[in-house]
């Protein structure tokens, strides 16, 4: 059976990504460089990354809503054109020096905080461009060419624009977001069953499949519809296991991620010159998996691959807690990174190929926000533990975590529904609130 185009919506829509994803690669660490100019106490600078990491998870679930409130295209364009505005604001303040530390703080949550409700429009924007059974294709070309823009374009310039004039990546990133904005108001409206419209909650609107029911569901009242999301998911047996299979996962992961820096440079002995080149490997990897994600679903099936990726990822990690010289941990650090493109676009795929339409902003945004708690959790002990005993201990910590999310995995995978079902599963019957209340 040939496999379904993804056409001209999803290549804008994956341009758009691309394009912002290539200037966050430029944003984010010229932010840490500008932090470091302006003073050198470790805290305050961890405190613009902080900055950054904590409105997800405090507005992810009320991204997810409005997400499915409000038409996801015009969020989006709407969205990055407010960033553009808040980055080129930046970019003017660094040339006259008027950027303090505060600024910067400020800039980090605010871009953050727009950036969840972007994040959510875009997980549900996605199944209304492409058919479902491209989604595991789609999610990965969309790992693909973010990690391409990210890693091995916009990190290396990042450094030189700054080193030119400080004002430089923020002024690119501003035009980066506005031509994100443009590619998106260029979508065309939806023709896929999975949603009848952009903003799926208009009743007005008639369904384009028969049968096909577009009205919002929700619950009565702020906090139902905030946690609906949440419930939905937890109602979902399969989708809510892999969904704390990932929690448990990014608590090794970002455990991992706070100390490979020291890893390489202290036990890989890699030179300070050659740690952006051992790092690249990953990059390497994560675009290899990313490409080859949908390939492997269509061939094994979502969850037989899962399953796969996390015992290959337990053994790539042991070898890089084993490993003492960088080649070795290199090609160790690429298989896992490979893992990991390969689950997080499997994964995406698989949520938007089982909830509604219409909750999928919500669905999506709760599976982000349980996804990610267990983050800082992994990078805060991963720190105390390095500091008292070193980061090989980590390592090991990160590949034995791994054992027991893959036994716990072939366990509670094993008899779930290897596929989704091809109409996606019947909504809450909950009234929804108007947008006013």
């Amino acid at each position: 059976m040939p496999a379904s185009r993804l056409g001209r919506d999803y290549h804008l829509l994956w341009s758009a990504a691309v394009s912002s994803r290539f200037g966050d690669a430029l944003r984010t660490p010229a932010l840490a460089l500008l932090a470091a100019t302006l003073t050198r106490d470790p805290r305050l600078i961890a405190a613009v990354t902080v900055a950054a990491q904590v409105p997800p998870l405090l507005f992810g679930l009320l991204g997810g809503v409005y997400a499915d409130r409000w038409d996801r295209r015009r969020t989006m364009a709407l969205i990055d054109g407010v960033r553009a505005a808040v980055v080129a604001a930046l970019a003017v303040a660094v040339a006259v020096d008027r950027a303090g530390l505060g600024m910067l703080l400020l800039v980090a949550f605010l871009l953050a905080t727009l950036g969840t409700l972007f994040d959510a429009a875009s997980f549900a924007l996605l199944p209304s461009v492409v058919p479902p059974d491209a989604l595991p294709r789609a999610n990965g070309r969309l790992q693909a060419g973010t990690a391409v823009a990210g890693g091995l374009v916009g990190a290396p310039v990042a450094g030189a624009a700054f080193a030119a004039a400080p004002a430089l990546p923020f002024a690119l990133d501003a035009v980066t977001f506005a031509l994100a904005a443009t590619l998106v108001v260029a979508l065309t409206p939806p023709t896929s069953p999975r949603s009848c419209t952009f903003r799926p909650d208009k009743p007005h609107e008639k369904p384009r499949t028969k049968g096909h029911n577009c009205k919002i569901a929700g619950s009565r009242g702020r906090a139902g519809v905030l946690w609906v999301g949440v419930r939905w998911l937890r109602g979902d047996r399969t989708l809510w296991r892999v969904t704390l299979l990932s929690a448990a996962s990014n608590l090794a992961i970002s455990g991992l991620m706070a100390i490979v820096v020291l890893h390489a440079l202290e036990v890989l002995r890699v030179p300070p010159a050659g740690y952006g080149l051992f790092m690249a490997t990953a990059i390497v990897g994560g675009l290899a998996g990313a490409l080859v994600a949908g390939r492997l679903a269509s061939r094994f099936g979502t969850l037989p691959v899962l399953r796969a990726v996390l015992a290959a990822q337990t053994v790539a990690l042991a070898g890089f807690a084993l490993a003492r010289h960088a080649v070795p941990a290199g090609l160790a650090l690429a298989v896992f990174a490979a893992g990991t493109s390969v689950w997080n676009s499997l994964w995406a795929a698989y949520g938007q190929q089982r909830v509604p339409a219409t909750l999928l902003g919500r669905v999506g945004a709760a599976q982000r926000m349980v996804g990610l708690l267990t983050a800082p959790i992994g990078a805060a002990v991963a720190g105390l533990v390095a500091g008292a005993y070193g980061t090989v201990p980590v390592a090991g910590a990160a590949a034995g975590t791994f054992a027991v999310v893959t036994v716990a995995a072939w366990r509670v995978l094993r008899g779930a529904r290897p596929e989704p079902e091809s109409d996606p599963l019947p909504a809450p019957t909950f009234s929804a609130p108007r947008a006013s209340e």
